[in-house]
């Protein structure tokens, strides 16, 4: 039954086969004996397409309670001190996948012996679809909008404007938002394209002023290069820019003026029952997630 529904939730038996840790010939016997077992045909196969049929979709439908009561009760005789066990499939961004939560990862691998992970870097903020990537949970930078998904606010990181001091030519920084409209532009075109939004941190006043970049980039990693070597000015996480500041190879220009924070999320799709591997996950990643943006 869980092969089953790995099956449909996957899309074909390959996909199936590889969430598993199976072969696909595996996944074809345990699918025929369910079937045989039942005396239903579950699933409709041909060379390029896979549907259920009609007593497929019940059998889909009360699988998945099935297996979610079998869990919950399996959690409820073992108690709260249940050890997880198995893999946890997380998405992350990459650069704060790379840099900031490797720690708290290793962590978590070092008190759960008997886990493991697969951490997947990756910046594309619309999770299409967790159950069929087979992804348990995700680390989400920036506003969560789809409505099937929990979402745990953990943190905000803040963005500030920077630019290499070869491009200010020895003149000081702007101190003014509306001084920096005239400067070359470079976006991160996950959070801004072709416009950008500072308010300023005591008094609250919004200036919005449009850009033409001369690079837009996905990569907050290729937008700190940019940036460095002079390309033109960038809004870029705090965190990733701090020792770069520090160092004098950046200055950050109208320091008063702040891009909107991002929200970091630890989203996953909604079930009746979340399994230790995951409920001991988000247990950790609260308190640290907090403390590598601030780190």
């Amino acid at each position: 039954m869980q092969t089953f529904v790995r099956i449909v939730e996957a899309g074909s038996l390959s996909a199936a086969a590889a969430q598993l840790g199976s072969s696909q010939p595996t996944v074809s016997r345990r699918l025929q004996t369910l079937e045989r077992s039942l005396g239903l045909r579950l699933l409709q196969r041909t060379t390029h397409t896979m549907r259920l049929t009609v007593d497929g979709e019940r059998c889909y439908e009360r699988a998945k309670e099935l297996l979610a009561s079998w869990a919950a009760f399996e959690s409820d005789l073992r108690g709260a001190g249940e050890e997880p066990e198995g893999v946890l499939r997380v998405l992350a961004p990459h650069a704060f996948g790379q840099e900031r939560l490797v720690t708290p990862l290793a962590e978590y691998l070092k008190r759960y012996p008997r886990m493991s992970v697969e951490w997947t870097l990756h910046d594309d903020r619309a999770i299409q679809d967790f159950i069929a990537a087979g992804i348990d949970c995700a680390i989400q930078v920036g506003e969560v909008s789809d409505p099937g998904l929990v979402a745990i606010k953990l943190t905000e990181v803040p963005r500030i404007v920077v630019a290499a001091p070869s491009l200010l030519n020895g003149a000081p920084p702007p101190e003014h938002a509306a001084d920096l409209a005239t400067l070359p532009w470079l976006a991160l075109r996950t959070y801004y394209r072709n416009e950008v939004s500072l308010r300023h941190a005591q008094t609250g006043e919004l200036k919005r002023f449009a850009i033409s970049p001369r690079m837009s980039t996905d990569s907050l990693y290729a937008l700190r290069s940019a940036v460095l070597l002079g390309l033109g000015v960038g809004i870029g996480s705090a965190w990733v820019l701090a020792d770069d500041l520090a160092a004098g190879r950046l200055v950050q220009l109208a320091p008063q003026w702040q891009a909107k924070p991002l929200p970091v999320s630890l989203v996953y799709p909604y079930a009746r029952f979340y399994p230790a591997r995951l409920r001991c996950f988000v247990e950790m990643m609260r308190p640290a997630v907090p403390s590598a943006v601030a780190g």
